[in-house]
């Protein structure tokens, strides 16, 4: 009627012992096979009677399993009646040992890192129903993104989704079905309701009955914010004496006795670094954490040094893996993804927050996972002396060495591949650390010039759905740093000679005060100082009727909204800019304009100073002084913006990429060089919300087909983003309002930002968390010099 087995390891971790228990129904004989994978017979035993029987089998170094080495064994068991074979049950057995010393968790005697994600289980076009396919297409992103744990959040899941698990490799925390916070918490809870203490106990007896024999499975969890109260110690009491292999967890026990493990929701840095430094003996792993709603995970990298910190403190689990929305179609066709609140106007409704995953629906990566996949990966590199090519190899492995792997390298000097190679012989043992000699030589470099060494690791042979050569970790080091140009003005500029056309002001248009070069032409609006007009041999730069102005805004983040930012900053969204005067002056052969604002609205001035030369480039200088003692929220952004001329739909540019980045989300991408369309910038979120920013850039060319365009440099690193989509038309407002990135119109130019900086994302709470302080724009002075200089035939 049932079969249960339990392996268990010896103190060494070196020879198993299996327990096979066997309810009988009637009399019978059984016959007991333990196959490793080539299917040869390792152990054998036989059990006859009726009822319960239980025999031990002692297996000699078995390959143990763990979800970097998921090596299963096959237990089949046939039932014999008079001689003759009438039931046989196989069962997957993988043998492993999960226990708890020194506030830690072990797995096979490893103080395991748990790199871990949400998941319900949810497909866009069949909702809770997920197919086999489904289900491996989840496991496959999971480990292309480095996740190596799954909690069953709220529920246990398809049993075919245990399977696949023990068989592909992954820890799983297993959830009973219990949640009740819409109920209350303290002495509201149903925990308290001796009405429903059965209902607590047999959902979580069901659950480990159920779940028993996978070996993915390490931790049960009685419930998800459901309260504390005599209900779930029972629950805990039950599951410990009927399960003495695997530890228990619950949220809601906090530190208390009845959770092994101290398991919080979002406790963010602080509180976590409090906790891994104090002297409760409880690992800690946050059930959920990193929550990755929208536009987001910004700080994760602050979470992993922690992590990576403090032995207490051994990971978590993503709110969550998949966006969860479904499917839907407009009237006149055009695809959506479907969330609260556009079903009907009646039901009462979250909107989009049930969707904060590290992938969209259809399992494609949002932009943020590539920064998961990056600090959840297990091989990193440290620099030893990069002027001779030695790095240092660190294996974050606990069960298997960097054989399967190789590792390719690339030097960049100002973003151009100079010289590469390959290293075929990785050998480094888990948890260890090498020297690695790539055998590089900057001899030949120039020591003015930046020099970036990019490493990657990739597998030699396919393995768990990954091809070969897939990278699995990847870093890039500072060889020599990034110094800045002398002359921005005259870098790739043409020289001016003696017969270059003089610098012409004419100030007697009442409505424009317009410079003049031998073939450019510079408008300044007399009634706001801005730039309406900037053309160059015949090309407007500028959309028409579009002017350079500052900019403090962006398209609220789901973050941010929880945040109430969209209020809370929105003095900043288009504060008064009242012009005080507008100037100008020749001085060293440049034309100097100055336009001087106040801005009541936030008790500021602003300064725009433009220096232009000969050759049409301009020096543009932002300068916002904040009033003494004003208080005054922060702001999202300085820096200014503009719309363009639709023709200029090419990108070059060297800084971070390929995709979006941020100053709190930007490890995973690489500063290089790269040339993209204004058509690929743009990222659909499932709400609209402010995408595709790049980050440390140190030039960015906006240009036409030909290569003709403008081309903007600053001092120092600075951030920019060009797309078809407005900031005003990607901005709900003050409330959310059920809109869909692909349902927003496009604009008839190119949006353009540059700026200085721009706020972090932030992921520690969805619902009130902002970024980390460093990552913040408080109201004070800021400062903001770039060039726009004309560029011709970049391609």
């Amino acid at each position: 009627e049932d079969i249960r087995v339990t392996p268990d390891l010896d103190a060494q971790y070196k020879d198993a012992t299996l327990q096979v228990d066997i309810q009988l129904k009637g009399k019978g004989t059984v016959d007991l096979k333990l196959l490793d994978k080539a299917g040869n017979e390792v152990v054998s035993s036989q059990v006859k009677g009726s009822g319960k029987q239980s025999v031990t089998m002692n297996v000699s170094n078995p390959a143990k399993w763990t979800a970097e080495t998921p090596n299963l064994y096959k237990l089949v068991a046939n039932l014999s009646e008079n001689g003759k074979v009438v039931e046989s049950i196989p069962v997957q057995v993988g043998f492993r040992k999960i226990e708890l010393k020194n506030a830690q968790v072990l797995v096979n005697g490893q103080p395991v890192l748990f790199k871990g994600a949400n998941r319900h289980e949810m497909d866009p076009d069949y909702g809770y129903v997920i197919s086999k396919e489904r289900m491996i297409q989840d496991i496959k992103r999971m480990k292309e993104l480095n996740i190596n744990a799954v909690r069953t959040c709220h529920y246990p899941d398809n049993n075919l989704w245990y399977e696949l698990c023990d068989q592909y490799g992954l820890y799983l925390v297993a959830e009973a079905n219990v949640e009740s916070h819409g109920m209350g918490y303290g002495e509201n809870t149903l925990a308290k309701n001796p009405s429903y203490a059965k209902a607590h106990l047999e959902r979580n007896q069901r659950n480990v009955q159920r779940g028993y024999n996978h070996p993915s499975i390490i931790f049960w969890s009685l419930g998800n914010e459901a309260g504390f109260g005599p209900n779930f110690e029972a629950c805990y009491r039950w599951i410990k004496n009927e399960d003495k292999t695997r530890p228990v967890q619950y949220e809601q026990a906090r530190t208390n006795e009845f959770t092994d493990i101290y398991c919080p929701m979002y406790l963010n840095y602080e509180k976590s670094e409090k906790y891994s430094r104090g002297d409760i003996d409880k690992p800690l792993i946050q059930c959920e954490y990193a929550h990755a709603m929208g536009n987001s995970e910004g700080g994760f990298k602050e979470y992993w040094d922690l992590i990576r910190k403090y032995p207490k403190y051994q990971g978590g689990f993503i709110w969550d893996f998949v966006d969860q929305s479904i499917r839907r179609y407009t009237a006149d066709g055009k695809e959506f993804y479907a969330y609260g609140g556009d079903f009907n106007p009646y039901d009462a409704s979250s909107q989009n927050f049930c969707d904060n995953g590290l992938i969209s629906p259809d399992r494609v990566s949002n932009p943020h996972a590539d920064e998961v996949a990056y600090y959840y990966q297990n091989i990193w590199v440290k620099p030893v002396d990069l002027k001779k090519g030695i790095i240092s190899v660190y294996n974050e492995n606990f069960f298997q060495d960097l054989g399967n792997y190789y590792a390719e390298w690339e030097l960049l000097v100002d973003g151009e591949a100079v010289e590469s190679g390959i290293v075929t012989d990785v050998q480094v043992a888990p948890q260890q650390r090498t020297d690695l000699h790539l055998g590089y030589s900057l001899r030949q470099q120039c020591p003015t010039k930046e020099v970036l060494l990019n490493v990657y690791f990739k597998q030699k042979n396919a393995r768990t759905f990954l091809p070969a050569g897939h990278t699995v970790a990847k870093e890039q080091l500072v060889v020599q740093t990034y110094k800045t140009p002398e002359d921005l003005m005259r870098e790739g500029c043409s020289i001016a000679h003696d017969d270059t056309p003089e610098l012409v002001v004419k100030d007697n248009d009442g409505t424009y005060l317009i410079v003049e070069g031998g073939d450019f032409q510079i408008n300044f609006m007399r009634k706001n100082g801005y730039i309406s007009l900037y053309e160059v041999n015949g090309l407007s730069v500028l959309h028409k009727g579009s002017e350079l102005r500052p900019n403090f805004w962006r398209a609220p983040t789901d973050n941010d909204m929880g945040a109430n930012l969209q209020s809370k900053y929105r003095v900043w969204k288009d504060p008064e800019m009242k012009l005080v005067s507008l100037a100008h002056k020749e001085e060293a052969g440049f034309i100097v304009v100055e336009a001087k604002y106040e801005m009541p609205a936030v008790s500021g001035k602003l300064d725009l100073t433009y220096r232009i030369n000969k050759q049409g480039a301009v020096e543009v200088t932002q300068q916002m002084t904040a009033g003494k003692g004003a208080k005054v929220p922060n702001m999202f952004r300085f820096g200014m913006r503009a719309e363009l001329n639709k023709q200029l739909s090419n990108i070059q540019y060297y800084g971070r990429g390929p995709i979006e980045n941020y100053a709190d989300r930007k490890s995973s991408t690489f500063i290089g060089k790269y040339c993209q369309s204004v058509a690929e910038q743009f990222y659909p979120y499932i709400r609209p919300q402010e995408n595709g920013t790049k980050s440390d850039i140190r030039w960015w060319n906006q240009v036409n087909k030909a290569g003709n365009g403008i081309q903007l440099l600053s001092g120092l690193p600075f951030s920019a983003s060009a797309l078809y989509y407005s900031i005003e038309a990607l901005d709900e407002g003050l409330e959310k309002a059920n809109g869909h990135s692909e349902l927003v119109d496009k604009s008839d130019c190119v949006n353009l930002c540059v700026d200085k900086v721009q706020m972090g994302l932030g992921c520690v709470t969805s619902w009130g968390s902002l970024p980390l302080e460093q990552y913040q724009l408080p109201y004070q002075d800021y400062s903001f010099k770039f060039v726009i200089k004309p560029v011709f035939h970049q391609f």
